[in-house]
Order: C-alpha cells, then structure tokens, then sequence
C-alpha cells in the first residue's frame, strides 16, 4: 500500500483553500470515500458546512488516466444544464500542494446504490429510479456541447475507432499476461467496427446506477458523479455500458441482474430501456448493439487489467479490492466475444 494514496495532507489543503476558495474556513476533517478505483476522494468537513476533493492518485500514472482537469471542466460547463452535476468550487493543478492535482466540489446528500436490485426499496420506487436514470441519459446525449463549450472535448473522427486504439494501447500498457480472448476480442473489435452514423454527443464513460446519486425520499437524480472517462463520443457506448453491467451477477461484486426477476421487482428489461431511450431521443432501434454491447466489455477489461496493474506496482486507491481484479479480466473478454456474436 502506498501511504500517500489513502492520506491527506490536512494542513496543506487548508492553507491552499483558505488562500484560494471563498468562505472557506478551517478547521477541517478529511475521511475518504471507500469506494472507487480511480481517483481517490475525500469527505471534507468544516464547523460551518462540508466540501469534496478529489484528487489524482499518487505514483506513475499512464498519460491519459485520472485527468481531474477534465472532470472539473465537464461539470462546471454543465452547471446550467438538465443534467444534475454538484457545483465545482476550485481546481488545484500545482502538484506541489498536495503531491498531485485535484478539485474541490460542492457536497450533495443524496442516496447511492451499489446494486441495480436496490435491496430494501419497494417495487414503485426502483421502476421510478430506473426510469430517472433512462431520463438522465437522454438528457446527456441532448446536451449542446457548442452551447455549453465543450465542442473541442473530444476529437474527431469514429469514436469506437478511437476508443479501441486508446484502451489497446492502456491495456498492452498494463499487461500481466497474455490472455487469449482479449486478443481475439481486439482483433474483431478492429474488423467488426460499424459505420459511423454522424451521432457526436457528450458522454459520460462509466453511466451506471453507482455513479448516480438520487434523493433520499424520492426516485429523482441529484447528481451524476465520476466523469473520469467523459469525453465528446458516440451515445450508444453510454447506453450499452448501462447493459453490459446488467449481464453480470448481482451483488456487490458483479453489481449486475443476471438471472434476476426483474419484473418482479419492477426493473426494466434491456429492450424496453433501450426503447424508452429511443422514444425520449426521438431515435429509431439501434442496430449493431452487439458490437457496442462487445466494446463495454472489451473497454472493462481494459480498465479492471489498469486498475490490478496498480495494485501490483503499490497506487491502487483500494489495493485489496483492486488485487482481486486480475481474475476479471478473461471473463469481460468472454463476455465481450458472446456479445459480438449474439
């Protein structure tokens, strides 16, 4: 474990946001967030009110991964907008303060749920959860991004394309060994790539029921958290990425619904919420879900072979848990095969 990545440095942070962030006074506490395994977040609680820093993790980092930059400018353009994101108060990027980059932003109470199944809701409010989550997404995908300024985002040119290029090259990065689904996953990803439709949105790049926080007595969204992966990209690997964590076990673990009743507990099927993100997009059925469905997958495994790569080298942000990643890695490949093939 290394000592800095779960700490903070409390004098530091006070001196800099007593400087620097307006009304804020000291002194605080810091307890970090147990959940994540990406950037390391942190609780900050003053007499008068409380705050959120998140931060870069300690270490070597690949050049791409953990831009807090980018999670800051994505929430602050999007303050106005349908989609509900906390206020952002203030980028640190001198890595001297604290030993990395970080934000602080406002605090949202709000109610989270780890597992889709949302165990101990009642049946009316988990179908009225899910359909926020469909609503939320849409509005996403609707967003502006000349409006708002984020038109230069994301690059242009295929996402898929683009996306399958990065996370090979992380992946290759963060190898451990070699694992032959992954590479037959890689090659036909490349070969099976669907035209490119013109669709060119903000996407979020983890949407999934824990990055969501909803109100504490009701079923509507207060924030959508975690815009580590978001860039300017294709809808539909947001939307598959919603399917693709419902295809694996529930629990803690897989956070998934396979082999749930789900109508039983009032949860949507896969193709009715599709179909209602289709109707709220004005958008017709999607064809080669499959493939974005195989992308998800492939794109996990990407990210689950980084995150136990961090762990070996001593900068996971929960290295116990991050220990036990490697052995996902093969079963997203499958996984990603079955879908191209289904």
């Amino acid at each position: 474990m290394n000592p800095q990545e779960n700490t903070l440095n409390i004098k530091a942070v006070e001196g800099y946001l007593e400087k620097n962030l307006s009304g804020f006074k000291g002194p605080f506490s810091a307890e970090k967030f147990d959940v994540g395994q990406s950037n390391p977040t942190y609780l900050l609680r003053t007499p008068d009110q409380s705050f959120v820093l998140r931060r870069k993790p300690a270490g070597v980092l690949l050049k791409s991964a953990h831009a807090v930059d980018r999670e800051f400018r994505v929430q602050s353009a999007l303050a106005d907008s349908k989609v509900p994101v906390p206020e952002m108060y203030l980028l640190c990027e001198d890595d001297a303060v604290i030993g990395s980059a970080f934000y602080v932003m406002e605090y949202r109470e709000g109610r989270s749920f780890v597992d889709p199944t949302m165990d101990g809701v009642d049946k009316a409010t988990r179908t009225g959860i899910m359909d926020e989550m469909n609503r939320v997404l849409a509005e996403l995908h609707m967003v502006d991004i000349d409006a708002v300024g984020l038109s230069d985002f994301g690059p242009p040119g295929n996402y898929f394309e683009r996306q399958i290029s990065r996370w090979t090259q992380q992946y290759r990065a963060t190898q451990t060994e070699q694992i032959g689904d992954m590479d037959l996953l890689i090659s036909r990803l490349d070969h099976e790539l669907p035209q490119d439709d013109g669709q060119r949105t903000l996407v979020h790049g983890d949407y999934r029921i824990d990055n969501l926080l909803f109100q504490q007595d009701g079923t509507d969204c207060v924030a959508v958290l975690d815009w580590e992966l978001s860039t300017i990209g294709h809808p539909y690997a947001d939307l598959a990425a919603v399917i693709m964590q419902w295809q694996l076990p529930p629990g803690k673990e897989g956070r998934g619904l396979a082999g749930v009743d789900r109508e039983a507990l009032g949860l949507p099927s896969d193709a009715a919420f599709v179909a209602d993100y289709c109707k709220r997009r004005g958008r017709k059925e999607i064809e080669h879900f499959g493939f974005y469905l195989a992308f998800n997958f492939f794109r996990m495994a990407g990210i689950l072979q980084g995150v136990y790569k961090r762990s070996l080298d001593g900068n996971a942000s929960d290295p116990v848990r991050a220990q036990k990643f490697g052995a996902y890695v093969p079963i997203f490949a499958k996984h990603g095969l079955a879908a191209l093939d289904s």
